[in-house]
């Protein structure tokens, strides 16, 4: 067992800042500036440098691996090992179950403002520790550290509207159903719950998951990635700062094994899950094979209609941000522009032009516009992609596997065996080719041309993902049938990357989700809780007598 005092060593050590960076926010491409608690200033930016191993979290304490296997975690940026993550054993898992569902009854019983209370503290922690979590995203994932920010930050909101709790779990009631009858409904926790997560977002999309799980009275149990899996401990020990009692939230490090443990066992409830469609799939089938409720959020293929009287700056803009941005591995990135008409012949050369001058570096640098990939193995096959779009007959404008002045193959200075690569970009691309119909996961754009918005339309409904998509026009009535007709689950007009706010939910359509509610807000409330209804009546306002009909208002 480690000591609790041990998630100090997690804590960064601070490395100069560049007073020059302007850094951009993640959600409107304006200067981090206007958003106080993403603002830049002239304090040390923190560096995460821990080398130490990375943990469980079961019961309230930091438990060191008992299953003799380990996995490496990498540094995208050096290529380096950075540290060691243990690999849960079946047990393990077990022992996390067992905790969560030790301390279900207490927790469940907890009123929902004293549960509240605490999340309350726990957002007062994230948001100190803001960019200590934002390190940690940049050291593990690869993302640069102002985007690493807008990350938190929007984890940080999810956490803010779980504090609402007491006011989103009313239930509705209402008198005299029929003579002498009430009725109302309440919504209660389901039990141990559990949350398998991704490399891309190892805070949002926890963030996306637990708050509102943990608020409404369930225990939890997070499997993050074993790429990324330093936050999900410290935000583990955040929590028993702010209150949380033991058991109700726990952290399994691990691998398929883990994920199998969660799926079969018994006593885990309500199973959700953030990946690639293929495992999305095999959550669900397998998750409802045992009885669990499942929310699986798989892959995506988003669209970004151009037409011919979108502002063209803008929309290049929004390109690139959205095709490059933490290096293409979002499941919102934009890795098709459908260009309608003959705007491609002014887009494709603005978008080759920025695309070759991307500020690709160390993301812990303040101007770093894009960071390496997560890992080599998602290099190689990010490259393989490329490779393919050229031999099925795409045009390759711009060639982000070698350098776009010398044509060596693409490196950064200083990190030559960091896993960086620089944005590609394809031109006179068509739907059967792989690069269109797969998703790619990296900084590769794809421009597809259209003759008219019908056929754009009719291009993006036809594919089999339905994740997120966005048109920029500058006719209202083309946004309007656009938003109408359209078949995907987040919608942007003018807005690359549509993600919703914490008040709404985030969820895809067709291959891009399996299950039937969406992820936070109000839908996640839901999915969280079941609906119990009660009716009721006294002595004095019953009737003598059996009653054999079914009850009736009367």
């Amino acid at each position: 067992m480690q000591p609790r005092s041990s998630l100090r060593a997690l804590m960064p050590q601070p490395i100069p800042p560049d007073p020059a960076a302007a850094p951009n926010c993640l959600d409107c491409n304006h200067p981090t500036s206007h958003h106080p608690a993403m603002s830049t200033n002239t304090a040390p930016v923190p560096a995460f440098t821990s080398a130490a191993d990375v943990a469980h979290f079961i019961n309230g304490r930091s438990l060191a691996g008992t299953s003799g296997r380990r996995q490496a975690v990498y540094n995208p940026t050096t290529g380096a090992v950075a540290r060691q993550v243990s690999l849960a054993s079946a047990d393990e898992v077990t022992a996390a179950v067992a905790a969560a569902q030790a301390a279900f009854t207490g927790w469940a019983d907890t009123p929902p403002i004293r549960r509240a209370r605490v999340m309350f503290k726990f957002l007062e922690l994230m948001n100190l520790h803001r960019d200590t979590l934002a390190a940690m995203i940049t050291a593990e994932h690869g993302k640069v550290f102002t985007d690493a920010q807008g990350e938190v930050s929007r984890g940080i909101d999810i956490v803010e509207f779980a504090c609402g709790i007491p006011q989103l779990l009313k239930g509705d009631y209402t008198e005299q159903v029929s003579t002498g009858i009430d009725n109302w409904t309440l919504r209660q926790p389901l039990g141990v719950v559990a949350g398998i997560t991704p490399f891309n977002f190892p805070v949002m999309v926890p963030c996306w998951m637990f708050p509102v799980a943990i608020a409404a009275g369930n225990t939890f149990v997070l499997k993050p990635s074993e790429r990324a899996p330093s936050a999900s401990v410290f935000m583990a020990g955040l929590l028993r700062q702010a209150g949380l009692p033991d058991g109700v939230f726990n952290v399994v490090q691990g691998d398929k094994l883990a994920v199998d443990t969660l799926l079969e066992h018994p006593d885990v409830k309500a199973i959700s899950f953030v990946g690639s469609t293929p495992i999305a799939q095999y959550i669900y089938e397998t998750g409802a094979h045992h009885g669990k409720r499942v929310q699986a959020l798989g892959g995506a293929k988003n669209h970004l209609v151009v037409m011919p009287d979108a502002d063209l700056e803008q929309t290049v803009d929004a390109l690139i941000g959205a095709g490059y941005g933490s290096a293409g591995e979002r499941c919102m990135a934009i890795s098709v522009a459908v260009a309608v008409g003959d705007v491609a012949d002014r887009l494709v050369p603005a978008l080759a032009a920025r695309a070759k001058t991307l500020k690709i570096k160390d993301g812990m640098q303040l101007d770093a516009e894009m960071g390496p990939i997560v890992t080599r193995q998602a290099l190689d096959r990010i490259s393989g992609y490329i490779a393919a779009g050229v031999t099925e007959g795409a045009t390759l404008v711009v060639d982000g596997r070698v350098d776009v002045h010398t044509g060596a193959p693409f490196s950064v200075a200083g990190f030559e065996d960091g896993f960086f690569i620089g944005g590609t970009l394809f031109d006179h691309v068509t739907t059967d080719m792989k690069i269109y119909r797969e998703e790619i996961f990296g900084p590769v754009l794809a421009v597809v041309r259209v003759p008219d918005f019908a056929a754009a339309v009719k291009l993006v409904n036809d594919h089999e993902f339905g994740n997120g998509v966005a048109c920029f026009t500058s006719d209202g009535n083309v946004a309007r049938e656009f938003a109408r007709r359209i078949e995907v689950g987040m919608v942007g007009i003018n807005v690359p990357i549509p993600v919703p706010m914490a008040w709404h939910g985030f969820g895809g359509w067709k291959k891009s989700l399996f299950g039937d509610m969406h992820a936070y807000g109000e839908e996640g409330v839901r999915f969280y809780t079941k609906q119990k209804s009660v009716m009721q009546r006294w002595p004095a306002s019953i009737a003598k007598g059996a009653e054999f009909v079914m009850p009736t208002a009367k």
